[in-house]
């Protein structure tokens, strides 16, 4: 009798091992899908948004100041096309 208890704890045992590790691999399956979309999030809050506040931005500033931004514009231009030349 004592030998059959002994046997069906170990066998209990490894099927309990078994079932924590698939439990273990399907929490942490969800975490990394969860972490990834997070990032994705963060990436389109943290990047797009900055950039579409910054073009508006340059846009009202033209507006405001027209000769300028019309000086930058060809500054910028100029320094472009002598380090694209050389």
């Amino acid at each position: 009798m004592s030998t059959y208890n002994q046997n069906d704890s170990a066998t209990r045992s490894k099927s309990d091992s078994s079932q924590l590790g698939e439990n273990a691999k399907e929490a942490a399956s969800r975490a990394a899908v969860y972490v990834a979309e997070q990032g994705q999030i963060a990436a389109k809050h943290y990047v797009a948004e900055p950039a579409k506040d910054l073009v508006t931005l340059l846009k009202e500033y033209a507006q405001e100041k027209p000769d300028v931004a019309a000086c930058w514009c060809f500054g910028l231009g100029v320094l472009v096309g002598w380090k694209l030349r050389g």
